[in-house]
């Protein structure tokens, strides 16, 4: 037996709130016949354990049905759960509410009540029309041609047929239009995920391949919010792709203004309001539109408030993800980084019980941005413990740009605590996995000839002019427009400057901010 059918009721057991353990406990003794004492009690016994154990619970209910079939009595217990969590759940969503109708609707036409059917149906089609609830609508559609049907026509004429067909055809080429521009995101974000951002001209093409659709020349060809919200989410992250924060920044203030103006459609899916907030603190980040980040990270702590009844834990790991990360990330380019020291903690915790559930990639970003927040400080045998997490987690495809970084920045520590031991099998290391990784751009080239050179250096003037002579070439990097975005990562050209001027990496963050600020006040 598989591991994931033998545990499944387990994993189901611990996803769930202490209010749904209550509320199954008093459906499985309203709707369980005979066992019920004893599926409670296994549930009980199963909730207790921290690691699924059925030698365990078989020798614990030796004499139960459990201990003769235990597949069938976890099968049936799974289920208890399911129809318990579907009862709880009942008011939960629009979704849950029209499913309901559709159920009511039919019921009623089995039992020849038609009128009290259509009053029924009449009732699901215009809340599904409200919240643009298009695959229901197909559903509703279904069952309107039955109650045509059912009298053979008698009380129906051409027009209402006509009618039918028509309201058919809307729907459809509502739905298309939908499955369209969600065909043309989902390419977008696999060549997003899968390769990072753009770094040559040939994956360039390869983006700009993708947003080349006709549907996307203009934004009135999205025929429903669904699909505009969709039209947003393409352009704004196709910008964000090629490293044009300026115009994503334009399509991520359209999304949220859509989202914001229209908050009872997307009300059931505050995910998205969840992913929209936080690009926008990172894209306020970069383009140190600092002003503006409090009052976006506070609309994103305030959505649990305004949406208690819809919390749960996917909204939980939402909000643990976008809100660390983009504070996390925020304190770091604002130099703030005993601010950021303090968030580990939680981090920690939060890591320590959603990492499964977690998106490999926001791991690796945490992981990352921890290894800076302690190389800041001076910490730099904390700052190796994240990073080295970063590269031992099998989990996280060595194929990502972070990963990449990952390895730079394992150097870069490695020479602060001066292991020069380990520094030149590092070096390889990271030159074979470059190697094989067949993604060499320019700055990698460059990185790890000012290694070499580096480690060829004998005296304190020799290592001082590596510095000097890496400083303008990554200062012409940061203004290629394939190479840049490395520069997101870390702050490799500040790092430079504070090793030639024998300044820490932290205070020389601060230094630049100021300055910074102080330019941007002057003009």
């Amino acid at each position: 037996m598989s591991k994931q059918s033998s545990d499944q009721v387990f994993r189901l057991i611990k996803s769930l709130t202490s209010a749904e353990k209550r509320y199954f406990k008093i459906f499985a003794s309203r709707h369980t016949i005979g066992d019920k004492n004893e599926y409670v009690s296994l549930f009980d016994a199963i909730d207790k354990q921290e690691v699924y154990n059925e030698g365990k619970l078989l020798v614990q209910f030796t004499n139960s049905t459990f201990a003769h079939t235990p597949a069938i009595a976890k099968n049936r217990l799974y289920e208890t759960i399911l129809k318990s969590l579907h009862a709880f759940h009942a008011d939960s969503s629009v979704e849950v509410e029209l499913q309901r109708l559709l159920h009511y609707t039919e019921i009623l036409f089995k039992k020849s009540l038609y009128d009290e059917s259509k009053k029924t149906l009449a009732r699901a089609f215009k809340l599904a029309t409200r919240f643009e609830k298009h695959f229901t609508l197909l559903e509703i559609q279904k069952w309107e041609k039955r109650l045509m049907e059912k009298d053979s026509y008698a009380s129906n004429n051409i027009e209402d047929i006509t009618n039918m067909l028509q309201q058919d055809e809307e729907i459809l080429g509502k739905l298309k239009n939908y499955t369209d521009f969600w065909y043309i995101k989902s390419r977008l974000f696999l060549l997003l995920n899968k390769k990072g951002k753009v770094r040559d001209s040939n994956e360039l093409n390869n983006f700009k391949t993708i947003i080349d659709n006709t549907l996307l020349k203009n934004e009135d060809k999205a025929l429903s919010y669904e699909s505009r919200y969709l039209y947003y989410h393409i352009y704004s992250a196709y910008y964000f792709g090629i490293g044009d924060y300026k115009n994503s920044y334009i399509y991520i203030r359209k999304h949220l203004e859509l989202i914001e103006q229209n908050a009872e459609l997307f009300d059931e899916e505050p995910n998205k309001y969840f992913a929209v907030l936080s690009n926008m603190i990172y894209l306020c980040t970069q383009l140190r539109k600092f002003d503006e980040i409090p009052v976006y990270l506070g609309k994103l702590k305030a959505i649990p408030h305004s949406n208690v009844r819809k919390m749960n834990e996917d909204m939980e790991i939402k909000l643990f993800s976008s809100t660390f990360s983009a504070e996390l990330s925020l304190y770091i380019q604002t130099g703030e980084f005993d601010m950021a020291l303090d968030l580990v903690d939680d981090i920690e915790s939060g890591l320590k019980k959603y990492k499964s559930k977690l998106s490999k990639i926001r791991v690796a970003y945490f992981y990352f941005n921890l290894s800076i927040v302690y190389f800041a400080l001076g910490d730099y045998s904390g700052a190796l413990k994240w990073i080295n997490q970063l590269l031992n987690d099998s989990d996280i495809d060595s194929s990502q740009d972070i990963h990449c970084m990952g390895r730079i920045l394992n150097l870069i520590i490695h020479l602060e605590m001066g292991n020069s031991d380990l520094i030149p099998y590092t070096f390889r290391s990271t030159q074979r996995y470059l190697s094989k990784r067949k993604r060499i751009y320019r700055f990698e080239s460059v990185f790890l000839n000012f290694i070499n050179r580096l480690s060829k250096a004998d005296t304190t003037a020799e290592i001082k002019n590596c510095y000097q002579v890496l400083r303008p070439e990554l200062q012409n990097l940061s203004k290629d427009p394939f190479e840049k975005s490395v520069f997101e990562y870390f702050d490799f050209i500040t790092w430079v400057e504070g090793k030639f001027l024998n300044v820490p990496f932290r205070k020389m963050v601060r230094q630049k901010i100021e300055q910074g600020n102080l330019k941007e006040l002057l003009n």
